[in-house]
């Protein structure tokens, strides 16, 4: 899950000094990016902040993150405009409800499970302006480390992929694409992208083979069945799944050379990274953008 790495004793530091007759009572919470409700991994994306009482005349703002690299992670098919003009709408929102609870009732009423609301919390604060600014780099910020941060194998093919189809200009006409309507209930398993073609489904999975086959060796295992499901659900279409490995593979190697049989036998494409941008053109050329 994401978490902020900050304490009790942290938030408790970051109001010390400060004259109590001079602070402001305000609660705020986060607004949580959970594409996944089965996995229950989530991002922070926004941070509401209120003043509570005085018929509601007292501070209202919210706050959002401008860098969307970390929900592109954990989603690669995330709507980054969608997300942006709902700061907006809720910046309306908060000019508009007088009522606090109400405000709250109807931001709740209002989000699917996408998007979630953390509980409630208290803090003092002499400048509100300030407060929410500070808030907002310590819960919506990536944490700065030493060293340069590497994404994980999946990761950077799933990000070779979203960059590919997005110079294609064909991003939009994907979408991620769940098993469960073809294996059985509660299946949390989806490729990561897929389009229809007349009566064929193009599916597109990430699969990294560098620290582990298991991930490539599972896949081969289920495809078939899932096949087999597509094939025989009322749409009646035929899907047609390449896996995007890692870029130079050796497949003299014993492991490795047994994933990619394993996929091969099972009918899987299997594609490098490095050739996404001639599947992207081929996608282009067949939606007709």
């Amino acid at each position: 899950m994401e978490g902020t790495g900050l304490t009790t004793e942290d938030t408790e530091e970051h109001w010390k000094g400060n004259s109590l007759a001079d602070r402001r009572q305000l609660e705020f919470f986060l607004l949580r990016y959970v594409p996944d409700a089965v996995k229950d991994e989530f991002v922070n994306i926004g941070v509401v902040m209120v003043e509570p009482g005085a018929n509601g005349a007292g501070f209202a703002d919210v706050r959002f993150t401008r860098d969307w690299r970390r929900v592109r992670c954990l989603d690669p098919q995330a709507d980054v405009e969608m997300l942006e003009a709902l700061e907006r709408e809720i910046r309306g929102q908060l000019g508009e409800v007088k009522d606090r609870a109400t405000l709250l009732r109807r931001l709740e009423d209002s989000f699917s499970n996408v998007i979630q609301l953390s509980p409630t919390k208290g803090c003092l604060a002499e400048d509100p302006a300030v407060e929410i600014e500070t808030m907002a780099s310590m819960y919506l910020e990536a944490a700065k480390v030493a060293g340069v941060h590497k994404l994980g194998g999946r990761q950077r093919i799933l990000r070779k992929m979203q960059e590919a189809f997005e110079q294609a200009g064909v991003v939009k006409f994907l979408n991620p694409f769940p098993v469960t309507p073809y294996t059985k209930p509660g299946d949390p398993f989806k490729f990561d992208f897929g389009y229809r073609l007349g009566n064929e489904i193009k599916l597109f999975h990430a699969v990294s083979l560098k620290a582990s086959v298991d991930a490539a060796v599972m896949l081969a295992a289920r495809y078939p069945t899932i096949a087999v499901g597509i094939l025989k659900s009322k749409d009646g279409v035929t899907p047609f799944l390449t896996a995007v490995v890692d870029d130079g593979l050796n497949a003299g190697e014993e492991e490795v050379g047994f994933a990619l049989g394993m996929m091969k036998d099972a009918e899987i494409r299997v594609a490098a990274a490095g050739e996404m941008a001639g599947i992207a053109e081929e996608a282009r050329r067949e939606l007709r953008v």
